[in-house]
């Protein structure tokens, strides 16, 4: 039964909601349950279960395909009916696919959690980024997903700590610490019941319409859109990018703690980013973002330098935490009040489409050593980041004058 407490108003708490605190620890749970064997699963893929590489951009592209179709129809569905249900059952499917990825002797069960996980990553990513803004002004949403997503990468950061401890203390032995993953998972699903969320109005639900929802949203919103999905075409799983660094000889404990520099890079910029995304226009920020992408592929593309290789991923960390929630808030800038869920969801869901493409490509020309598809995508995010940078702004961002915060 849904709480009749609303979430909290921006009168009352300024932009740090209660639903942004909640979602945020649930986020953080969920994120150091998916990271703890995120960066080992290249490596059980391959190594345990006997997989070629390309089974790695398969089983990634697959997961991502599924979750963008989900959040296709999640996003919808968020705009005419309860949030926190869809919230609860993804995350709640999220756990189920780590349990089954636990149990795994081959890659076709790896390959159903994978998608189950991912699927319940569709199902809450829109609702959930609906919720969230709710009750935040405009002005202030950049640094509200700067602040979720800084909540959710630290997860990312513990959660790959978690299983280096637990990868030496357990003897090198990788089955185990998918195991350990699924307490966090749960955990999370938990959580969920603290989001508040307004009782809904009585009465028939608008049916989901897909084509009467697009002309809703603005010719501005689209433009995005389209930008940002033709990019996602570049932007493989980064479950490649470890899989580049196991190919130029990092060990698995190695390669975990250069996971982790890169995630406490995320971690420690996402606020920042989200904060000066409120002063500055979006497409800027996002654009630096960019830079960074190009950097991270390219270096790891031309370098077999171990120490190199470990600065550049950290390097990285800069373009996710300059474009995740930043790329959040230009959708949610630009989309209507009644359609959050629904722009937040095609936004991701055709994105997530373009990683999809992306990892398949990737995985089918990965080779020995994956440099091709790095030097590719790295050169293509370089173009898009200049596109971003010099072209001119159609509609001006609604930003808060630049002060110390």
């Amino acid at each position: 039964m849904q709480s009749s407490a609303g979430p909290d108003e921006p009168g009352r708490s300024g932009w740090l909601t209660h639903n942004l605190k909640v979602l945020s620890g649930v986020s953080f749970l969920q994120d150091t349950a998916s990271e703890l064997l995120y960066p080992i699963l290249p490596i059980f893929i391959t190594v345990t279960l006997g997989a070629p590489a390309a089974v790695v951009g398969a089983v990634e592209g697959a997961a991502e395909g599924v979750a963008s179709v989900v959040k296709l129809a999640s996003g919808l569905l968020g705009d005419r009916f309860a949030k926190r249900p869809l919230i609860g059952a993804g995350y709640g499917l999220a756990a189920i696919g780590k349990l089954l990825i636990a149990v795994a002797f081959g890659w076709p069960l790896l390959l159903v959690g994978r998608v189950l996980d991912r699927l319940g990553k569709g199902v809450r990513g829109a609702p959930r980024d609906a919720l969230i803004v709710e009750g935040i002004p405009l002005q202030a949403r950049g640094r509200a997903f700067g602040f979720h997503r800084t909540a959710d990468t630290l997860g990312a950061v513990v959660g790959p700590l978690i299983g280096l401890a637990a990868y030496e203390l357990i003897g090198h032995r990788i089955r185990p610490l998918l195991v350990i993953a699924v307490v966090p998972a749960v955990l999370s699903v938990l959580l969920v019941a603290a989001v508040r969320e307004r009782a809904p109005v009585p009465g028939p639900r608008p049916r989901v319409n897909i084509a009467a929802d697009a002309r809703d949203l603005p010719t501005s919103y689209w433009r995005v859109v389209i930008v940002l999905t033709l990019f996602s075409l570049a932007n493989f799983p980064d479950a490649l990018l470890l899989l580049r660094l196991h190919d130029i000889g990092f060990s698995v404990a190695t390669l975990i703690l250069a996971y982790a520099g890169y995630n406490l890079t995320y971690a420690a910029a996402s606020y920042p980013a989200g904060l000066l995304s409120d002063h500055l226009p979006k497409q800027r920020v996002f654009g630096v973002g960019l830079l960074f992408f190009a950097v991270g592929y390219l270096g790891l593309g031309l370098t077999r330098n171990h120490l190199l290789a470990w600065l550049v991923l950290v390097l990285y960390g800069l373009f996710t935490a300059f474009t995740d929630g930043v790329g959040k808030a230009w959708i949610s800038s630009l989309a209507p009040a009644r359609h959050q869920a629904g722009a937040q969801g095609i936004f991701q869901g055709f994105t997530g489409l373009g990683v999809l493409i992306a990892g398949l490509w990737a995985g089918l020309a990965w080779g020995h050593d994956g440099r091709g598809p790095l030097l590719v995508s790295g050169a293509a995010g370089a173009v898009i980041a200049i596109i971003l940078l010099t072209a001119r702004r159609r509609q001006p961002d609604p930003v808060a004058p630049l002060a110390l915060e």
